[in-house]
């Protein structure tokens, strides 16, 4: 009869540990959807429509105006979503964004152009950093949006693959 009830005792507590950890999952600790304001310079993180960080940006080298083709500095607007988390970039920690869409490729193709491709929200070089040129006071991407590595490790730890991206004007 003890070891039945030692047996049970065993089983009930393993189930009662597996349901506390999974509970753990079933709760997602991700955001809902990430805001850029280009005019604003402003990345807002959102969850159950609340702004729960807004971090200054640094955005492409010519960041007025939408992305139209490679090579022209330009930071896309409109909604994509995050595609891939890459730890080996050339930047702390990068977020790869679904640019180009449909509508971006259409639109490059109409004019003779490429769309380019690769942006990504990122954090400073991992060489050849230089604090007086990357940094929140300058544009300095090739059409990504930069925030500084802390600000980067918190919305990485924060963001899930398929999580909606606005870039505004």
């Amino acid at each position: 009869m003890k070891y039945q009830l030692l047996k049970t005792l065993n089983l009930c507590s393993k189930i009662c540990i597996f349901l506390i950890f999974s509970s753990n999952f079933c709760f997602s600790n991700s955001i809902d959807y990430i805001l850029i304001s280009k005019s604003k310079r402003e990345l807002s993180i959102i969850k159950k429509d609340k702004i729960i960080e807004t971090f200054t940006v640094s955005l492409g080298f010519e960041p007025i105006g939408k992305k139209t083709k490679q090579g022209d500095g330009k930071t896309p607007e409109g909604l994509y979503y995050i595609e891939e988390k890459v730890s080996n970039s050339a930047f702390f920690l990068a977020l790869k964004i679904s640019y180009p869409n449909p509508w971006d490729i259409r639109q490059a193709i109409t004019r003779g152009h490429h769309p380019g491709g690769q942006i990504m929200i990122h954090g400073v070089p991992n060489k050849n950093f230089d604090k007086n040129y990357h940094n929140i006071r300058n544009d300095w991407t090739d059409g990504c949006i930069a925030i500084n590595n802390s600000q980067m490790k918190f919305l990485w730890n924060k963001t899930d693959i398929g999580i909606p991206v606005l870039i505004k004007k």
